[in-house]
């Protein structure tokens, strides 16, 4: 049995390993490490759910979601249903700051724009409107605020990432302002998200470039 094809047969078998992801209508193939999916999920949290156990996989490199998010009749909302409750969500949750976030639903599909203090923040306002009925996708377009000085970011980031685990001879950090990059390779998809974490919980990074490669 091909590389490929074992890789695809172990995606599929962690889907009914998952009981958040119903794998029935999810097709994978695999290629050289590079997994895509397609099909259809009933809600956008599956779609995530999916997504996200591919890339847990030994010999997984990367994902390409391709999945549509297909709802059923009693999961479809109207937009103004959604912008509601998403700006509900907003209002409830202590790490979103008050009135940073616009929410904008077209078809469905959410866009989140302001500008907050941390990417954490940016992150929280996504969550918090994922599993809102109705929803078939999310654009966060929420900017990081910049802070003036940024010289020892990269070094900072380089410090946080090899108090850990991670080889300063493999991860390379670079910073130019508030925009960072990693480079180099890393064992697999996890250790590339928490690299990729790591650099963004820094003070004074507004964006973050992942060039990491997962080794095979």
């Amino acid at each position: 049995m091909s590389k490929d094809r074992e890789l695809q047969e172990a995606v599929l078998a962690e889907f009914t390993w998952e009981p958040s992801v119903t794998p029935g209508h999810i097709g994978v193939t695999a290629e050289n490490g590079v997994v895509t999916l397609t099909g259809t999920v009933p809600h956008y949290l599956q779609k995530q759910a999916a997504e996200m156990a591919a890339g847990r996989v030994k010999g997984v490199k990367a994902v390409a979601d391709e999945l549509k998010v297909q709802l059923h009749g009693s999961m479809k909302r109207d937009d103004s249903d959604i912008a509601r409750a998403a700006v509900d969500r907003l209002t409830w949750e202590t790490s979103v700051p008050a009135d940073a976030i616009k929410v904008k639903v077209e078809q469905g599909w959410v866009t989140l724009t302001g500008q907050v203090e941390w990417h954490y923040q940016k992150d929280a306002a996504e969550r918090m409107v994922r599993g809102l009925l109705g929803v078939v996708g999310i654009s966060n377009l929420t900017t990081i605020k910049p802070h003036v000085n940024t010289s020892d970011l990269g070094h900072d980031i380089d410090v946080a990432l090899h108090r850990s685990w991670f080889d300063a001879r493999t991860v390379k950090v670079r910073a130019d302002g508030g925009k960072v990059t990693l480079t180099g390779t890393v064992h697999s998809p996890s250790d590339r998200w928490t690299a990729g974490s790591t650099a963004w919980a820094a003070r004074g990074a507004t964006e973050v470039e992942n060039d990491l490669i997962v080794a095979a």
